[in-house]
């Protein structure tokens, strides 16, 4: 039996310098304390220095709550039914972080279900004032330290029924720097520091659609989500989160050659976003295919929908499922891809191939990381992240990173952190260059 360590629904993983110092994120769905059993009291907060919660919604313009029985209503051991008593996540996430100084908590906004209204509050100067004045109230009452904005997508292509505008993208610039402006304010007023981060796809479309200098001045870091870049839309079979380029895909471009993430780090730094910014998405979950052939163990191969099986529906596996009940048993056998770098099971019985990431792969993406990184204090992050259903999700893998992370950092003490330094002086340094002092070098090696 996995005890809850191992049982983690953690989400992201970043070792970036910001901080100058380890920095390890989690998300936390508002669901999971359903049919998962897994509370806010569960999370290893020990192994965190922040967490995003997911998700907040949008309703009449403003940030709403997604789920407010689970969110300021579930009782928790310890709770009290008195009027004024505080209940819920929220309430929890506060004593997590009493107990542990080093955490900081986000709100996250959206995602894939809850894009569709992002297009309205950008629309119009009235109502970004509205939307990141709701924010700023929703932060301050349910004790957040940021925002973490996931529009899916600013460009279109999100959930169908999404509303989009033409002008979205150039809106999104707009938003980002009202809600930013708002968030250096109560700075002011609150003298602690408050974040402003964004989830963003890696898709080479996506990614040209956006003005990415515009967008990295007003937040604090870019979360590119580097999996999804197979599933049941796609022609062959293929892997979820690829690092690099393997000539021998059968896709045509952009696919081929872009739907990894190397080339999405390299577009995101072409288009001239800081390396210091980019936080590198890593998957925790598996993606399976259907009614696949045995040529090639399963790999680049047609198929048809997803795999009849899965952790809680069908074709997507977590983690710690597959580790237990997938990897070298049942029918599957594992193959490791060695110029993409990731792990891969074919079961010929079953034609099933599952493409998913493992503690070997994920520490490669880490390797990685830290062998790009520019000198000095700006360091490429690397995100972990389960799909939008969370799965419950190995915390081997955080550990592998964050051993990682600890093998490559710079030195933590050669400067300041931003948040010891004074105000004015951090909304000065925001303004020319967030969080850093300087530009980022691009070494010649890896790029």
């Amino acid at each position: 039996m996995l005890s809850p360590l191992n049982r983690i629904l953690l989400a992201l993983l970043v070792c970036a310098s910001v901080s100058h110092a380890q920095r390890i994120v989690g998300y936390y769905p508002a669901w999971a304390i359903y049919a998962r059993q897994y509370f806010i009291t569960d999370i290893p907060a020990e192994h965190l220095t922040h967490i995003n919660y997911a998700f907040a919604n949008i309703a009449n313009g403003q940030i709403a709550l997604g789920d407010p029985y689970s969110e300021i209503d579930y009782f928790y051991p310890g709770d009290c039914w008195d009027p004024g008593c505080e209940r819920g996540n929220f309430h929890q996430l506060r004593i997590l972080k009493q107990q542990h100084p080093q955490l900081q908590t986000l709100i996250s906004v959206g995602g894939w279900s809850w894009s569709n209204y992002f297009s309205d509050v950008a629309f119009s100067p009235a109502n970004r004032e509205l939307f990141a004045n709701s924010c700023v109230d929703f932060i301050l009452e349910h004790g957040f330290d940021g925002v973490d904005l996931d529009w899916e997508y600013p460009d279109g292509g999100g959930e169908p029924g999404n509303i989009e505008r033409p002008e979205d993208p150039a809106n999104f610039v707009l938003l980002c720097q009202h809600i930013r402006h708002k968030l250096d304010s109560l700075e002011t007023v609150e003298a602690r520091e408050f974040l402003l981060t964004l989830a963003t796809s890696a898709s080479p479309s996506h990614i040209a659609n956006l003005n990415l200098p515009a967008i990295a001045s007003a937040v604090d870091f870019i979360n590119v989500m580097c999996y999804d870049f197979a599933g049941a839309w796609a022609d062959y079979t293929y892997f979820n989160a690829p690092l690099f380029f393997d000539p021998a895909n059968p896709f045509s471009e952009p696919f081929h050659s872009g739907f990894n993430t190397d080339a999405a780090l390299d577009a995101y730094i072409a288009a001239g976003v800081p390396r210091n910014q980019l936080v590198v998405g890593m998957p925790f979950y598996g993606v399976g295919f259907g009614n696949v052939s045995d040529t090639n163990n399963g790999l680049y191969q047609t198929f048809s929908g997803r795999s009849p099986s899965g952790t809680w529906e069908n074709g997507y596996y977590d983690y710690w499922d597959l580790s237990q009940n997938y990897v070298n048993q049942n029918g599957y056998t594992r193959y490791y891809h060695p110029i993409s770098h990731v792990p891969y099971l074919h079961n010929p019985t079953a034609n099933v191939f599952i493409s998913y990431d493992d503690t070997v792969s994920i520490r490669e993406k880490c390797d990685y990381v830290h062998e790009r990184r520019p000198r000095r204090r700006d360091v490429l992050g690397t995100r972990c992240r389960p799909r939008r259903r969370f799965a419950r999700d190995d915390v081997q893998h955080l550990r592998e990173c964050q051993s990682a992370s600890r093998a490559g950092c710079i030195d933590r003490h050669a400067h300041r952190r931003f948040a010891d330094l004074p105000l004015a002086t951090r909304q000065r340094s925001r303004a020319i260059h967030p969080l850093v002092e300087h530009e980022p070098r691009r070494e010649s090696a890896g790029l």
